[in-house]
C-alpha cells in the first residue's frame, strides 16, 4: 500500500496546482487520476492573466514546444445577430490546449502519480483515508472534476443541483481548411443564444480550432448545437466539413448550489467544489485559486485536520466566490429579459465592460497572492517525485 500525507484524487489544474504548493511546503503528495496524462480534454481552453500570476508561469517557458496563443481582441453577439469587435491592442488572455497544460502543471508539481486508476472505494480508517486498499493519507483532497468520486463520497452532489451542459469539439485544422476558415486565431468569438440561457464559441488556437455551446437547459441542447453549427458553417466561420458529432460535458456553477466543501480530513478543490464562474462557465482559474486557498488552509493546519482545523478554506472560499446559492430573482418575464438583453448586446461598451471585462476576463477580480511556502525546519525533506506521465 502506497502512504503519503496527502492524496490528491484528480490531476487537472486544481489537483496539480495544490500538489505544487503543498510540495513546496515539504508534505509528500499523490495524486491519483483515471487518465495516462497527455490526456484528451476539450476545452476552450484559454488563462487570463490573472491565472499565469497565480501559477507563477513562465510564458516563454511554457511555449516551448505547446500552443500558447495571444488572445487580443474579441468578436461578440447574439446568434445570427449583428456583432461587435472589441479591440484591446495587447494580449488580455492565452490560448492553450488543455491535453498540454495539464500535463505540464502535473509534471511541474512535483507529486508522485502512481499508474492510472479509477476510484471505486473510499474508506475511512482511523485517522486516514485508504483509496482501493492501495493508498493511505490522512488528508484526501477531491479535484475529479464534476464526476469527483470523493465528492459523491462527501454527499457534494444532489440530483436536483442545476447544471451546464455543453458540448464541444476540438480538432487540428489541415491546410485546405486553415485557407477558407474565417476565425481569427487572436479573436476568440462568442454567440449567445437568444434566450440567454447560454452561449456558444469559436476559437482558433494556432492550428487548432475548438467550437461548443453551453447550456443551463439539458433537454434543448442537441438542437442549439446542431443550428449553432450550421450557423457558423453558412456565415462562413469555420469549414464546411466540420463534424456534427462533438464531445459532451456537465458542470456545477457555484453560484446556483450549495457545494459542501469539507469534512474530517476531506476537502474539494475546482469542479468538484462546483467553482465555475456563472456567466462564463470558465472554471480554470477558480480550479488554479482554490487549489492554492486549499493548499494554504492545510499547510496552516499542521497536520491536523478535523473538520474545524479546515473550514477556514471554506470560509476563504465564500470570501473570494461568495457563499453560493442564487437568491430570489426579480419575476420578470424570460421573453422581456431576453429582448432586453439581444438589445444590450449591441452596445460596444457593454460588449466590452461587461461581458468581456466582467464575465469572461475577471478584470475586476484582483489576482490571488498568497505567500511563498516554506518547509518547516523538523519536517522531513520531500520524497523524490515519481511520474508516470
Amino acid at each position: 500500500m502506497i502512504s503519503a500525507d496527502v492524496i490528491v484524487v484528480g490531476g487537472g489544474p486544481a489537483g496539480s496546482t495544490c500538489a505544487w504548493r503543498l510540495r513546496a511546503a515539504g508534505l509528500d503528495v499523490a495524486i491519483v487520476d483515471r487518465a495516462v496524462f497527455p490526456r484528451d480534454k476539450v476545452c476552450a481552453g484559454w488563462i487570463t492573466p490573472g491565472v499565469v500570476e497565480a501559477l507563477d508561469l513562465d510564458l516563454d517557458d511554457y511555449a516551448r514546444g505547446r500552443v500558447l496563443q495571444p488572445i487580443t481582441s474579441f468578436r461578440t453577439g447574439i446568434i445570427g445577430g449583428p456583432t461587435v469587435d472589441t479591440a484591446y491592442g495587447r494580449p488580455v488572455s492565452y490560448g492553450i490546449l488543455r491535453c498540454e497544460f495539464d500535463t505540464y502543471l502535473l509534471r511541474r508539481s512535483g507529486a508522485r502519480v502512481p499508474a492510472a486508476m479509477a476510484v471505486d472505494r473510499i474508506e475511512r480508517v482511523g485517522e486516514h483515508w485508504v483509496l482501493d486498499g492501495a493508498l493511505r493519507a490522512p488528508l484526501l483532497i477531491g479535484a475529479g472534476g464534476h464526476f469527483c468520486p470523493v465528492a459523491r463520497h462527501l454527499g457534494a452532489r444532489r440530483e436536483r443541483d442545476p447544471l451546464v451542459v455543453a458540448q464541444e469539439i476540438e480538432l487540428l485544422l489541415r491546410p485546405d481548411q486553415l485557407s477558407t476558415v474565417r476565425v481569427r486565431a487572436d479573436v476568440p468569438e462568442l454567440y449567445f443564444c437568444r434566450d440567454l440561457k447560454g452561449y456558444g464559441w469559436c476559437f482558433r488556437k494556432g492550428d487548432h480550432l475548438n467550437v461548443g455551446l453551453g447550456r443551463m437547459d439539458r433537454s434543448a441542447l442537441a438542437a442549439h448545437v446542431a443550428a449553432f453549427r450550421q450557423r457558423l458553417v453558412a456565415d462562413g466561420r469555420v469549414p464546411g466539413d466540420l463534424p456534427t458529432r462533438w464531445k459532451g460535458h456537465a458542470y456545477l456553477l457555484y453560484e446556483a448550489s450549495r457545494p459542501r466543501l469539507v469534512d474530517d480530513g476531506v476537502l474539494l478543490v475546482g469542479d468538484a467544489a462546483g467553482l465555475a464562474y456563472p456567466a462564463s462557465g470558465e472554471g480554470i482559474r477558480p480550479a488554479v485559486e482554490s487549489g492554492l486557498l486549499a493548499a494554504d488552509v492545510v499547510r496552516a493546519a499542521d497536520s491536523h485536520y478535523g473538520r474545524a482545523d479546515l473550514d477556514p478554506y471554506r470560509i476563504e472560499i465564500e470570501r473570494r466566490f461568495g457563499r453560493g446559492a442564487i437568491g430570489p430573482r426579480l419575476p420578470l418575464p424570460s421573453g422581456l429579459v431576453a429582448a432586453a438583453g439581444r438589445a444590450l448586446f449591441r452596445s460596444r461598451r457593454f460588449a466590452r465592460r461587461v461581458v468581456l471585462d466582467r464575465w469572461f476576463l475577471h478584470a475586476d477580480q484582483p489576482t490571488l497572492h498568497i505567500a511563498e511556502p516554506t518547509a518547516s525546519a523538523d519536517a522531513p525533506p520531500p520524497r523524490p517525485a515519481q511520474a508516470s506521465l
